[in-house]
């Protein structure tokens, strides 16, 4: 009589890690942040690890870069594979240079390849020049790299956290393909926050009208995938009195007429899986809050509602 019994915990047990991430986005990382979506959005306090890269989207997939790089080009300071030797040491370059440029005034003036050089001092004394020319040379290149870099890490939102009583700053993210950092105001933010309620809400009601209006039409195909994978299976995924505890924004941008904002957000709720035949709970506590922390973008066209566009997980 307990085998039974037996085999159907042990199925219980084989389901448990596809369970506990039942709720909306299945626990991966889904969706589209148009010419961003293969690079990881930056930090946050809330979400201090780094982002799962997405696992289903429909945008094609490209190599992923760091934010402004051209991938035609070696990240700057780094070596170029087809250079060769002198291009993996500027100071070789530069001296193979200078020695190059003293042969050739010796043989413009008649005295020959090697008569720039007139004694084992004036050698000497050209390596001193070329290597004080390289190390100013180096100075000066890492001062403007300095100076570059500082506004890039004004977009990333250090000290940005917002708490459940308080409101979202405002704020822009790093560069990236062709897009420009936007502003946001209060109004989005409470969006944001509210797209993370009604999304719950309509996916605890199995509601695709209501999902339809809160996010894009990649999204509901994904939403109604993973619920028709649980009904397969005899399940519903139940979340309930979804509660924002903590968010920031990570970055924000325009590309042509759509606007992107990507926001960490904690949040807890009642996160219940039933079996549909009898209402048993199988995974999770009706009486008990969990908590989650998760990366949603959310996307407008033209000044249009936001709309729910990708969810990622935390690393």
């Amino acid at each position: 009589m307990r085998r039974p019994a037996l085999f159907f915990t042990a199925a219980l047990l084989a389901l448990a890690p596809a369970l506990a991430d039942a709720r909306p986005g299945s626990g991966s990382s889904v969706g589209s942040r148009g010419s961003r979506t293969y690079s990881a959005p930056p930090t946050t306090n809330t979400a201090p690890n780094a982002a799962r890269p997405m696992e289903r989207s429909i945008e094609p997939a490209r190599p992923a870069t760091p934010y402004g790089q051209a991938t035609n080009r070696p990240p700057i300071g780094q070596p170029n594979p087809a250079g060769g030797f002198f291009s993996r040491s500027p100071f070789m370059a530069g001296l193979m240079g200078g020695l190059i440029g003293v042969g050739l005034g010796g043989l413009l003036f008649g005295h020959g390849l090697f008569s720039g050089f007139t004694g084992i001092g004036s050698f000497f004394g050209l390596l001193l020049q070329i290597g004080l020319i390289f190390l100013l040379v180096r100075l000066v290149m890492g001062f403007f790299r300095r100076r570059q870099a500082q506004p890039a890490m004004a977009g990333i939102p250090g000290g940005m956290a917002r708490q459940a009583d308080g409101p979202l700053p405002a704020g822009g993210g790093g560069g990236g393909a062709p897009s420009s950092a936007i502003q946001l105001a209060p109004a989005d933010f409470q969006a944001f926050e509210q797209t993370l309620q009604r999304v719950n809400e309509a996916w605890n009601r199995q509601d695709e009208a209501g999902m339809r209006a809160v996010a894009t039409p990649e999204m509901l195909r994904y939403f109604g995938d993973d619920l028709a994978n649980l009904a397969g299976r005899g399940l519903r995924n139940e979340t309930r009195d979804v509660k924002l505890e903590q968010g920031d924004l990570a970055e924000a941008w325009r590309e042509g007429s759509r606007e992107f904002a990507t926001v960490a957000m904690r949040f807890s709720q009642i996160d219940v899986t039933r079996r549909i035949s009898d209402g048993a709970v199988v995974e999770g506590d009706p009486n008990r809050r969990t908590e989650a922390t998760e990366l949603w973008t959310f996307m407008r066209v033209q000044g249009g509602p936001w709309m729910l566009s990708a969810i990622q997980q935390t690393g």
